[in-house]
């Protein structure tokens, strides 16, 4: 039997997918790219943000005809969405061609699941959270996929509870997975030619409270990590600013394999709005972040995520944010409007910031900062900048593209006769610069 997914999300789904395939090959299904192929078709959902849910509902609702044509057709719906307060009720009401609806900590069940329903016929739902370390199992050997990267989930779920957050709701509370059963991973991935690892976990900071016993933290893990041989670079997401420590920032910027790029997650630029989203610091606490990061790690990347329109933000608010990004002089900020989750306290809130206001200030918060990330690459021409190859840009197959360590894209014209292949580290010389990305020659 064949099966097709379908994912909506971060790369954590992207990872949970990964592992739903892993699992389904292990029991002996066979992945397929062609949806007309599927006898089975997972549906792996986010709904951190309203357009991503209803783009996952949308694509639910047109597989209906294809189960009309072929009443055999196994459809199953996981990950966040299905977690949410009434969702549950949602669907077996209204999308009744669902045979299978899984939560995130219902993965290790899948082909268990997918067998009973085969034999049954009979809609299962499995969405209930269970802390007896699910994440500690040992699960098959992920499919590299580009063959040089791969990612580790370190972490699972979030104790933090930021207002406008749905993730500590349909992910669960905190649980790290044991650094042993990491670290074999890590080994098994490299020994599958996998050069680049990204770790990940909703807030990678807070890795090891929950393991007392077992000494650890993330900044010791990353110290594990960085002595295994083969590995050449080391990446993770994401950052809670107030879990980022000192002794963390020195052991990334003395290290021989962590890549030397600091996400943190600012949100907003205002210490109002920061205590509304309960996001546990101020700006003054975050700028002495960024400095002890340019001080201790002069060659760092710093980048960010910021939300705009959250309810009760006035102009004088989002003013200070515009002159406090100024001030970080970020190299790139992943801009958002915010928007409203059912479920979490900031979408009872009062003030709700109406939709053509949040689009200006999104734009107004583009024309600071863009300039700002034009001006960082642009000082990075004419120097010399190793890129672990990623393969042909998808805009034009005669050139390629990699990332620097800072995570910057950088194309490059290609020939054949370099014989490069994606995962080669090679030195660039940057020639020019865009706001998004470099160009560069070998």
């Amino acid at each position: 039997m064949k099966f097709f997914i379908q994912t909506f999300g971060c790369q954590m789904n992207e990872s949970d997918s990964g592992q739903m395939a892993a699992l389904l090959n292990k029991a002996g299904y066979i992945k397929t790219d062609l949806l007309e192929e599927a006898d089975i078709i997972l549906v792996n959902t986010c709904c951190v943000r309203q357009n991503a849910e209803n783009r996952a509902l949308g694509y639910i609702g047109s597989l209906k005809g294809l189960i009309e044509r072929n009443p055999r057709l196994i459809i199953a719906v996981c990950g966040c969405m299905v977690q949410k307060d009434g969702a549950i009720t949602n669907f077996l009401r209204s999308y009744r061609h669902v045979g299978l609806l899984l939560g995130t900590f219902a993965i290790p069940r899948l082909p268990e699941h997918i067998a009973t329903y085969r034999d049954r016929g009979e809609v299962i739902v499995d969405v209930e959270e269970n802390y007896f370390a699910p994440q500690n199992l040992p699960l098959p050997l992920l499919n590299a996929g580009s063959g040089y990267r791969a990612q580790i989930n370190i972490i699972y779920g979030c104790n933090n509870f930021c207002t406008y957050c749905i993730v500590p709701y349909v992910r669960g509370r905190e649980r790290s997975k044991i650094p042993a059963q990491i670290l074999a991973e890590a080994s098994g991935l490299i020994e599958a030619g996998v050069k680049e690892v990204q770790l990940l976990g909703q807030n990678v900071n807070a890795y090891g409270k929950d393991l007392p016993q077992y000494n650890i933290d993330f900044a010791r893990l990353l110290r594990k990590l960085d002595t295994l041989a083969g590995l050449e670079r080391i990446r993770y997401m994401t950052s809670h600013p107030r879990d980022f420590t000192i002794e963390l920032i020195k052991t990334i910027a003395a290290s021989q394999n962590i890549c030397c790029h600091f996400h943190l997650p600012l949100q907003s630029g205002c210490d109002r709005i920061l205590a509304a989203m309960d996001r546990g610091y101020d700006t003054a606490y975050y700028f002495s972040l960024l400095e002890n990061i340019r001080t201790l790690a002069p060659q760092a990347t710093i980048t960010s995520d910021l939300i705009v329109g959250f309810p009760g933000e006035t102009e004088e608010d989002f003013q200070q944010t515009l002159k406090f990004i100024t001030a970080c002089q970020f190299d790139a900020a992943y801009t958002f409007i915010y928007s409203q989750r059912s479920g979490t306290p900031a979408a009872a809130l009062p003030q709700q910031i109406e939709s053509e206001i949040k689009r200006n200030r999104l734009q107004r918060l583009a024309a600071i900062q863009n300039p700002i990330s034009l001006a960082k690459n642009m000082r990075l021409i004419g120097t010399q900048q190793e890129i672990m190859i990623e393969g042909a840009s998808k805009n034009d197959p005669a050139h390629w593209c990699g990332r620097t360590e800072g995570n910057k894209i950088v194309v490059f014209a290609y020939d054949e006769c370099y014989g490069l292949k994606p995962g080669d580290v090679v030195p660039l010389r940057i020639t020019a610069a865009q706001t998004w990305n470099l160009k560069g020659e070998l």
